[in-house]
């Protein structure tokens, strides 16, 4: 097996981060299906941004839209779904498979909804009811208005990805959350079996918003915690998962054929040179989780990686990481409410420049 074969013989299940027209076409995702065992993608705005401005495979599909009438966001819409949707047909198999544990494709809501609850709610549902597969997931942002919508969507059924986690306050509200939705659906007498929900806890971001701050205190107490942080975070995201896991609220839902919020591991791709290109994913391979990472980065690990149980490492040390982050004057769960709406922002400005590009076309194509 290579090395990505090796994590799935593991229990981590790996996802990529990224998805266009081409690949589906091409026999690209299959073959990673087959030859990697691959078993999920994940999308987002700047991903479909990307995509759809420099892929000509997408060049015919918007001229026939423009000339159909089509508005910028209806095009945009159309395209994803159509992605998301083939895609989820490819994985389907690993979905049956795995009773309903993997072989998902994530389409995000309206980065724009990230403050508004309700609208977050109703763009989920709309979105789910377009794309009318059972392995797809519905990426909603876990910032405080994206809480109570996560529990209503899960309330209903829906596969729910929560994306945009930094912090760990906010990832165990996102698991109560979770919880709750469940109990909900199990109260009103709604089936638990194959409802999914992966949470996306975000790492190298991390790394580059506390190394800079290291870097500017310039000591030999900083130069030791560079490249330390997100690691130490995911280490103690993951016990809190363990934590969660193990109460009798959850036995109860798991009785019930419930299956728990996975942590996924994303933005594993390595932000600073001097770091190795596998480094989040080396450090975070564990049973029951996610990573979920980008084409360079799945190919290193491919190349080069060397597999072997490390996400519940020691413990005591990535505590005393944070400790000696606050120390030097670094509050994490400031920094990953600074990274929420940073990420926040880093979304809306491709979906605005799809949109943009969309709306150039409109001009520039008589129906």
């Amino acid at each position: 097996m290579n090395p990505l074969q090796q994590l799935k013989a593991l229990g981590q299940s790996v996802w990529m981060d990224d998805i266009r027209r081409a690949w589906i076409d091409d026999g690209t995702i299959a073959r990673l299906i087959a030859q990697d065992g691959l078993c999920g993608l994940t999308s987002n705005p700047a991903i479909f941004h990307k995509a759809m401005s420099a892929g000509a495979e997408y060049e015919a599909p918007i001229r026939a839209l423009v000339r159909a009438g089509q508005t910028a966001g209806a095009i945009y819409e159309t395209l994803a779904v159509e992605d998301v949707r083939a895609t989820a047909d490819l994985l389907r198999a690993t979905w049956e498979n795995s009773d309903g544990r993997d072989g998902f494709v994530s389409l995000e809501v309206s980065p724009h909804l990230a403050d508004d609850t309700r609208a977050t709610v109703q763009e989920a549902r709309r979105l789910w009811r377009a794309l009318d597969r059972p392995n797809a997931m519905i990426k909603v942002p876990g910032t405080a208005a994206g809480l109570p919508a996560i529990t209503a969507l899960l309330a209903e059924g829906i596969n729910v990805n929560v994306t945009l986690l930094f912090g760990l306050a906010r990832y165990r509200a996102v698991a109560d959350c979770f919880v709750a939705g469940l109990e909900q659906r199990a109260a009103a007498g709604g089936p638990l079996r194959r409802v999914a929900s992966v949470a996306s806890f975000f790492v190298s971001r991390i790394d580059t918003l506390v190394d800079a701050r290291l870097e500017a205190l310039d000591g030999a107490d900083a130069r030791a915690l560079r490249g330390r942080a997100a690691i130490a975070s995911a280490r103690l995201a993951h016990a809190i998962y363990r934590e969660w896991t193990q109460q009798p609220r959850w036995k109860r839902l798991t009785a019930a054929g419930a299956a728990p919020q996975r942590l996924l591991w994303a933005s594993t791709s390595t932000k600073d040179p001097a770091y190795a290109d596998t480094m989040y994913v080396e450090a975070l391979v564990g049973p029951d989780t996610v990573n979920t990472m980008p084409p360079a980065t799945l190919d290193a690990y491919r190349d080069h990686g060397q597999p072997a149980l490390r996400l519940d490492g020691d413990i005591d040390a990535a505590r005393e990481v944070h400790r000696a982050l606050a120390a030097l004057g670094i509050d994490l769960e400031a920094a990953s409410i600074e990274l929420e709406r940073d990420g926040v922002r880093k979304f809306v400005e491709p979906f605005e420049r799809l949109h943009a590009m969309l709306e150039q076309r409109l001009h520039q194509t008589q129906p």
